[in-house]
């Protein structure tokens, strides 16, 4: 059986198990990429949940997320014309599948050829001023030209105006709710006129009205997609800089576009220049460090990093005198998994395995760089 994400093809019956099973509760990217190569498959994870639970100790019924809602979800994001792409299957992007934490299955709307266009983020602030608009409109123009899409999260000022920009070439809207809650709401025909050309995405149900913590969730994917993320008008603290971080911790490029030492919209662009971000001043200042990149066929991120052979089977069950150590070594701040191996004596399959516990159990709390804490 293939590795996740090594190039697959699901079957129908494989989909609603890969939905059930990313839709259960507790059940995030990286603890389906655990599962799956833990387990060889959806159906056989989905089997184990309860246990795995209640061994992690979880109290009362496992909740596992209901075929007839997964079938109910598929029927209804085939009807508003959305295609539920896999992680591994072929035209799911190609640099959003090499992070982390990226999503097992992309909702996308439109036109699915655009995900394999090279891909450059412009985001920023959402009070942009007319200079800000207007160069956010040029650089898309030109970016657009020279065959890049632009990723941009469909919000308010430079998002919207990077999309505006770059309809004819195509560009592409990840969204931090599902596909029939569109933030802000007047992004509506923003988004239909998208569709011809580019292509519109988001993780999240069909429903899902977005809260403030699925906006840096979302973010995630804007840089996770692209080559490289260009901040043009960013306060000191703003998404835009989530974003911007975000894309350094996957080994994106980093542009910032500068701004008057004055206007505090500048304060987060102009302090990025600083720290080492590529300063922009047009679309050629981008191209020059992006094009090698494409030349050598460069991933600029991390894979991650499947179980080793002698983890890959189901029938690692931790002693309770393991379990009992490794629960002790966890409290409220977070703790490297490779110290929890050090310091617990026990191999890392078991290690992981009550890890896969707690998070089944909402015990568990998984933070960046392979830290975990007591959730």
């Amino acid at each position: 059986m293939n590795k996740l994400g090594e190039g697959i093809q699901l079957s129908d019956e494989q989909r609603i198990d890969w939905l059930r099973l990313i839709r259960s509760p507790n059940v995030g990217p990286r603890t389906f990429r655990t599962l799956i190569n833990h387990f060889g498959g959806a159906h056989a994870a989905l089997q184990a949940l309860p246990s795995l639970a209640r061994r992690g100790g979880a109290h009362g019924p496992v909740e596992i997320f209901p075929r007839a809602d997964a079938e109910r979800e598929i029927a209804a994001a085939r009807r508003l014309g959305i295609t539920l792409i896999a992680l591994g299957e072929p035209a799911y992007p190609l640099r959003l599948q090499m992070i982390d934490d990226a999503p097992p299955l992309i909702a996308v709307r439109g036109q699915i050829s655009a995900l394999a266009l090279p891909m450059v983020a412009i985001v920023g602030s959402r009070n942009a001023s007319g200079a800000g608009l207007k160069f956010t409109q040029k650089l898309a123009r030109d970016l657009g030209e020279a065959g890049f899409a632009i990723v941009s999260g469909l919000a308010r000022g430079i998002d919207a105006a990077a999309h505006g920009a770059s309809l004819a070439t195509g560009t592409v809207a990840v969204l931090a709710g599902g596909h029939d809650r569109i933030y802000p709401p007047e992004h509506g025909e923003l988004l239909n006129a998208i569709l011809p050309a580019g292509a519109v995405l988001s993780e999240m149900p069909l429903g899902w009205e977005p809260r403030a913590r699925d906006f840096p969730r979302r973010n995630r994917l804007i840089s996770g997609a692209s080559l490289g993320v260009i901040i043009i008008e960013a306060a000191k603290r703003s998404g835009s800089l989530i974003t911007a971080r975000l894309a350094l911790e996957q080994g994106r490029e980093v542009f910032a576009v500068p701004g008057s030492p004055l206007d505090p919209r500048a304060e987060g662009t102009n302090g990025l220049i600083k720290q080492g971000a590529t300063p922009v001043t047009e679309a050629t200042d981008v191209i020059s460090v992006l094009e090698p990149i494409m030349t050598e066929r460069k991933i600029p991120a991390r894979e991650p990093e499947p179980l080793a052979d002698d983890d890959a089977t189901a029938g690692v069950e931790p002693a309770p005198d393991e379990r009992a150590r490794i629960v002790g070594l966890l409290g409220p701040s977070p703790i490297q998994v490779d110290d929890l191996v050090r310091l617990s004596k026990s191999p890392p399959s078991v290690v992981r395995m009550v890890l896969l516990e707690l998070e089944l159990a909402g015990r568990l709390e998984r933070h960046g760089g392979g830290l975990v804490s007591l959730a």
